[in-house]
């Protein structure tokens, strides 16, 4: 064999030798990980393996010890295993919320094991009867982790959910103007509209408050998104007999008028009522509509605005259990619930988890809106601008 040729398979031997090594290095890195993260999780419970819970008429009896034969968390502490079918987050967002929450430690079970329960749960829509034999956790503390969980996400909203700063409202503006494709949009800063969210009905005298005018039972969930489906500001909890008008008239978006700031607006449905103050906020011109000016605005406006409804369509589909079914829970409670979903669905849109709406939301019908019971300045005149601005540049 002629050196040449000696040198270059020697030269193949060597990175084949060093590729292998990588490989090799680069398992036991991951295997490393993994056993660092299950010994954290044994660490965190076994110092309070000793906590006693205290039933009355019963012996005290020890709980608080980690099963590791438990499937759920056998997928959780393996770095191979896909998280999202059983928890809707991926890794990395879920590394984002664990970042979040901050948790004292002061009780039972580790923080990651509880928001691991609160997830799953989120996720399937069960009875706490189905968590406790899941997570082999006794019902009673099911209950209290998941209404702890939920608290805890409710102090995080703010930090997730919030109006653009300043100096981001540029790039919003531009994404609208790419979503309406029309440069009239260059002022929009969002979209805005509402769903009901199914609730089991609750017992009388409360029972026809909460009953919407499709007659099923409801909670009312207004929220504000950017172009790229992230919410910006939610309001929740008035019950479904409530108009749409009226939810946006008491909500802290319309009290307090901090958004959009002036010279911006967003984008709402016929549902709404047509403002330019306190905030601004443009509806597309009523069936019939005449003209084809006012034809080809309502066609960009549809544009611009289906944004929000794709934001619905993501949290729908992510949260699937929890919105198309009755919530099995106290309707004090779910606004709580829809909190958390919606503070997820932003942590997982900044961390590149985004899942295709597999149905978009159903549009409710437009309802006449009553003016007159808004106390505000009409945007008729600034939509009619906008009008031209389409019209004019066609």
């Amino acid at each position: 064999m002629d050196a040449p040729l000696a040198i270059f398979i020697a030269i193949l031997i060597v990175f084949a030798l060093e590729e292998e090594r990588q490989k090799r290095e680069s398992r036991r890195a991951a295997a490393r990980r993994r056993n660092l993260r299950r010994r954290a999780l044994i660490s965190a419970l076994e110092q309070v393996r000793s906590v006693q819970i205290f039933s009355e008429g019963e012996r005290p009896s020890r709980y608080c010890s980690l099963n590791t034969s438990v499937p759920l968390l056998r997928i959780f502490l393996d770095d191979t295993q896909d998280t999202k079918p059983d928890f809707r987050l991926s890794r990395e967002s879920l590394k984002v919320l664990f970042q979040l929450i901050k948790h004292e430690g002061t009780h039972g079970w580790g923080g990651t094991i509880e928001v691991l329960v609160f997830l799953f749960w989120l996720a399937c829509g069960t009875s706490y009867r189905v968590v406790s034999r899941a997570f082999a956790m006794p019902r009673s503390t099911v209950h209290r982790v998941i209404h702890r969980v939920a608290s805890e996400m409710r102090q995080i909203l703010p930090k997730v959910i919030r109006h653009p700063k300043p100096e981001e409202l540029q790039s919003i503006s531009d994404g609208c103007v790419r979503l309406g494709n029309h440069t009239a949009f260059h002022s929009v800063v969002g979209a805005i509209d509402g769903c009901h969210v199914r609730i089991k009905a609750p017992g009388e005298p409360d029972a026809q408050c909460y009953r919407n005018r499709k007659l099923y039972p409801s909670v009312q969930f207004q929220a504000v998104c950017d172009h790229q489906a992230k919410f910006l500001d939610v309001f929740i909890g008035f019950p479904g007999t409530v108009h749409d008008a009226r939810v946006l008239r008491h909500s802290t978006l319309y009290r307090q008028a901090t958004f959009p700031p002036r010279g911006y607006m967003i984008l709402g449905d016929g549902g709404s009522p047509c403002i330019s103050q306190p905030i601004a906020l443009i509806t597309p011109f009523k069936k019939p509509v005449r003209g084809e000016e006012r034809v080809a605005f309502n066609r960009h406006h549809a544009r611009a605005r289906s944004i929000i409804e794709r934001a619905f369509g993501m949290l729908k589909t992510r949260w699937r259990s929890s919105f198309l079914h009755a919530q099995e829970v106290n309707p004090r409670f779910v606004p709580e619930v829809i909190v958390a979903c919606v503070t997820l669905h932003n942590i997982c849109m900044g961390a590149g988890d985004v899942v295709q709406p597999e149905e978009e939301a159903d549009e409710d019908e437009e309802a006449d809106v009553q003016e007159e019971d808004i106390t505000a300045v009409s945007g008729h005149q600034l939509r009619e601008q906008l009008c031209a601005n389409i019209a004019g540049v066609q």
